[in-house]
């Protein structure tokens, strides 16, 4: 993480003392502590509890140009190792996480789930009053429409397919009723049985006017001829041009 951060060009030039010292003040307290006995034990001059007044006026006087001008001291920022001087275990672990999170824990991100075909259907559903048996078998019905939108399953089928697999016992008159419901739905021609009852919906769904009337007239009666695109003949029975 600290190398992403380096890779701008630094333009301070950083003594070794100050490199120490960068360190130094990256321990946390406790290990700070530790690392002063450690060099207490290995340098026997160093006094615990006393500060060397001489050193630390050097220290606070020095004119940091020097080392500008001193090239065997000048170290560029560029040639500095970070996982030599700063290495991971000299590094708190509050100062390598982000925002307080750590590596390990996962954040979420909220997002919308998409509302799927089928329980688009069922919230629609919902804006008509239904009692009990009627919400089930419309229900039991918006489940039966497959990917491309059609009811495949015959009405009688489908009175079995519930009496069956549901417990719902009905009747081809009340699936017929709630075919009818699921047929007000969006998109147009949803719930068809077959491709003649969609392009229907679809029509049905349109704004009457005279081309509709004629197109509704021509896939109720005359949907073979339409199917096998014997155009020629549908304009000349119904005595249309072919501009209209």
């Amino acid at each position: 993480m600290l190398k992403q951060f380096l890779n701008l060009k630094l333009s301070q030039k950083l003594s070794p003392q100050q490199i120490q010292l960068m360190k130094l003040i990256q321990l946390p307290t406790q290990a700070f502590e530790q690392r002063l006995l450690e060099e207490m034990n290995e340098n026997p001059a160093l006094e615990a509890g006393k500060e060397d007044e001489y050193e630390a006026d050097e220290f606070a006087n020095e004119d940091y140009d020097d080392y500008d001008d001193a090239e065997g001291d000048r170290i560029e920022a560029d040639d500095i190792n970070i996982d030599e001087y700063l290495s991971d275990d000299d590094t708190p672990d509050y100062k390598t996480q982000v925002n307080n999170y750590s590596e390990d824990e996962e954040r979420e991100t909220p997002f919308a789930s998409p509302i799927s075909f089928h329980q688009d259907l069922i919230n629609q559903l919902n804006t008509f009053i239904l009692n009990d048996e009627e919400r089930e078998i419309a229900e039991f019905l918006v489940g039966s429409i497959d990917d491309m939108g059609y009811i495949r399953r015959s009405v009688p089928d489908i009175v079995d397919d519930m009496a069956f697999t549901q417990g719902i016992y009905t009747d081809e008159k009340m699936v017929e009723k709630m075919l009818q419901v699921i047929h007000e739905l969006e998109p147009s021609g949803v719930g068809a049985r077959d491709l003649q009852e969609c392009l229907l919906l679809q029509l049905k769904h349109k704004t009457p006017t005279e081309y509709v009337d004629l197109a509704i007239d021509i896939i109720e009666n005359q949907f073979d001829a339409f199917t096998k695109k014997h155009y020629d003949k549908l304009l000349q029975k119904y005595g249309v041009s072919n501009e209209q």
